[in-house]
C-alpha cells in the first residue's frame, strides 16, 4: 500500500506541475516577448529570458494607436457595468429573496434561464434593438432614421447593466441573511427601498465585493460586442485595440506583447486590493 501510495503522489505531483507550466508557461512568455528586441522575437527563440531588454515595444503601443484613449474607455464601461450590475443586480436579488410578488418563481427561472443562453445567441437582437431605439441617434419615435444608440457608451452599458447571474448571485446571499432585521425596520415604519439601502445592502459587502471583481473583468475583457457595436476609433476599447496590432497574414508580436502586459496590469491591481473578500465570498458560497 505504501508503494503504490508514492506511486500515486507522485503521479498527482506529476500532473499538478503539467497543468501548471501549460499554464504558466505562455504568461511567462508573453511577459518575456514584451521585454525582446524585434530581432530576438522574429528568431523564433523560446527562451525565457531575453538577451537584450528592451521598451520599445512599450514605447510603440502607444505611439502606433491612441492605446491611452483604450485604456480610459475600457476603463468607463467596465466601472460603469460593475455599479449597475451591483446596484440592480442587489436591488432584483433582494426582491426575489425577501419581497412576496405573484410570478416570482416564474420570473426568477426566467433569469436562470437567460444564463443558459449563448451570448452569441442575442447578438443580433440586441443590434436591433439598440439601432432602433427611439428618438437617440437620429431615429423618430418609431426607432427609423438613425443609428440610435450604435456607436455610443450606451450600447455596452444597457444590455449588461443587470445580467441574470449578479441576480442570482446577490439573490443566494440575501437569502442568508436573518429576516428579523427587516421585520424590526418595517414595524419602525421604514419602506422596503429604504430597509434594501440601509440594511441589507451595507451588510454584502463581502458578496458586493466578489460580483463586482468578476463584473469588471468581464466588462474589461470584451471583444466581440464591442467590435460590433463601436464603430469610431476613440471609442474602441483595449481589447478590440490590441487587434490593431494583428494584420491579414502577420502580426506584430513585440508591441502585441507589451499591450497585453499593459492591459493585464489593471486586473492584477483590482485583484491584489479585493482578494479576501474574493476569497470570503467564494468561502460563503461553497459553505451554503
Amino acid at each position: 500500500m505504501k508503494i503504490k501510495q508514492r506511486i500515486g503522489t507522485g503521479a498527482w505531483y506529476l500532473g499538478v506541475i503539467l497543468i501548471s507550466i501549460s499554464t504558466v508557461f505562455p504568461l511567462l512568455w508573453t511577459l518575456s516577448t514584451a521585454f525582446k528586441s524585434e530581432s530576438e522575437i522574429l528568431s523564433n527563440s523560446l527562451n525565457l529570458i531575453p538577451r537584450e531588454f528592451t521598451l520599445d515595444h512599450f514605447k510603440e503601443v502607444f505611439s502606433s494607436v491612441p492605446f491611452a484613449r483604450y485604456l480610459g474607455n475600457s476603463l468607463v464601461l467596465a466601472v460603469s457595468g460593475v455599479l449597475t450590475n451591483l446596484f440592480f443586480g442587489s436591488l432584483a436579488g433582494y426582491a426575489f429573496a425577501r419581497l412576496p410578488f405573484k410570478g416570482k418563481k416564474t420570473l426568477f427561472l426566467v433569469f436562470l434561464a437567460s444564463m443558459m443562453i449563448p451570448a452569441v445567441v442575442t447578438m443580433i437582437p440586441s443590434f436591433m434593438v439598440l439601432r432602433s431605439f427611439p428618438l437617440a441617434g437620429g431615429n423618430n419615435l418609431l426607432g427609423q432614421g438613425g443609428l440610435g444608440l450604435i456607436n455610443t457608451y450606451w450600447a455596452i452599458i444597457i444590455p449588461g447593466a443587470a445580467g441574470g447571474y449578479s441576480i442570482f448571485f446577490m439573490k443566494q446571499f440575501f437569502e442568508t441573511l436573518p429576516s428579523e432585521l427587516a421585520e424590526s425596520a418595517r414595524m419602525d415604519g421604514c419602506s422596503e427601498f429604504m430597509i434594501f439601502l440601509k440594511i441589507y445592502f451595507p451588510l454584502a459587502k463581502t458578496a458586493l465585493a466578489t460580483l463586482g471583481l468578476m463584473t469588471f473583468q468581464a466588462g474589461w475583457n470584451q471583444f466581440m460586442w464591442p467590435l460590433i457595436v463601436l464603430n469610431s476609433q476613440d471609442m474602441m476599447t483595449v481589447q478590440v485595440g490590441l487587434a490593431s496590432f494583428q494584420y491579414n497574414q502577420s502580426a506584430n508580436h513585440g508591441a502585441l506583447m507589451a499591450g497585453t502586459v499593459i492591459a493585464t496590469i489593471p486586473m492584477l491591481i483590482l485583484f491584489m486590493f479585493t482578494q479576501k473578500y474574493f476569497i470570503k465570498g467564494i468561502g460563503h458560497s461553497g459553505g451554503k
